[in-house]
């Protein structure tokens, strides 16, 4: 990649996929200018990569500019300690200078100066779906949001599992998957993500990395990589953004279990759901489209890859679920 300036702000995408773009390559001195030094106050969070800063540029020039001026970045700093982290920081740059669609996070930009490793994103103002997740407002994440957030995030993992060469993200989870200021989920975090298999292979056999809670059964057991590893993390997803619970659920003894494999006997009635679905709904939910949901999480989580939908079919299932709420002419029935 060679360094440039962009003369332009892009133009948004009337498409599901955005124009392809080039990446800036960032000094150091502009990034530390950008973020005020890399201020506590402009501190966002910390990943196993490194820490992650609010920063302002010219939407123009991609120059550092003044606090509330220009375009908000994320700028994300790889710990100069961490030695994994840096094959981490390749394969994020490897991959996401690859995509363009609306649900999936952009990358604006990168620093490889020194021993200086950043990676520069658009911000997302709302954060990750686990931190709203995890809030006690229900107002927030009603059941049209919820649906509306699923079938974003679905698209964009499709968009990963239909690209000319297939990608694995392989950490998919709800803090990897952020929300823009009108709550359009965007797929982030591309540090373990693999092709898929060539043609003629089944699977990759790799190392088990990624999260606990998310891993397909297959995978812990073999090591075996698919794209069905993906649905089944997807599926978990799901299941979070339905009952509102961490992916390792505690139950009322204090013991820890997997929320998966407590939920899925729940997922296949009309009558059981109701002891997963989130509480924070009350009754805003048609319980018909609620079990329709339910149905589509059950697919994901088949212990049979094999008989896991594809992400297109995914998506094709919470898009009509996605139309058929808002055009029915009921907001909520009492369960």
């Amino acid at each position: 990649m060679h360094r440039r300036r962009r003369n332009g702000e892009l133009v948004r995408e009337t498409t599901r996929v955005w124009p392809k773009y080039k990446l800036t390559c960032f000094c150091y001195n502009d990034l530390k200018a950008a973020t005020e030094r890399f201020s506590v106050r402009n501190f966002i969070g910390e990943g196993g990569m490194g820490k992650v800063y609010k920063g302002w540029i010219d939407n123009h020039t991609m120059a550092p500019s003044k606090r509330g001026t220009g375009l908000a970045v994320a700028v994300k700093e790889l710990r100069k300690e961490n030695f994994w982290g840096h094959d981490e920081w390749q394969n994020e740059l490897k991959f996401l200078s690859r995509f363009n669609h609306p649900n999936v996070v952009k990358l604006i930009g990168y620093c490889s100066e020194g021993d200086n490793r950043i990676l520069v994103y658009e911000y997302m103002r709302k954060g990750s779906l686990e931190a709203h997740l995890n809030r006690e407002s229900k107002r927030e994440l009603d059941w049209k949001r919820r649906i509306r957030i699923a079938v974003g995030a679905a698209r964009g993992l499709a968009y990963l599992h239909g690209a000319s060469r297939p990608v694995i993200h392989r950490d998919l989870k709800a803090s990897n998957i952020l929300l823009d200021i009108d709550y359009t989920p965007k797929i982030s975090d591309f540090g373990l993500a693999k092709f898929a298999p060539d043609c003629g292979k089944s699977h990759i056999t790799t190392r088990i990395l990624g999260t606990k809670g998310y891993f397909a059964p297959e995978y812990v057991a073999t090591g075996h990589l698919t794209l069905k590893c993906d649905v089944y993390g997807f599926g978990v997803v799901l299941l979070q953004l339905f009952s509102g619970s961490p992916v390792i659920k505690k139950y009322s003894d204090g013991i820890a279990g997997d929320l998966a494999q407590w939920a899925k006997p729940y997922l296949c009635s009309r009558v059981e759901i109701q002891h997963v679905i989130d509480k924070k709904l009350a009754t805003e939910y048609p319980v018909e489209d609620a079990y329709e949901f339910a149905s589509i999480i059950g697919q994901c989580l088949d212990l049979n890859p094999r008989s896991r939908p594809t992400m297109r079919e995914v998506v094709s299932a919470l898009e009509k679920l996605d139309q058929h709420i808002n055009s029915s002419s009921h907001n909520s029935i009492t369960v």
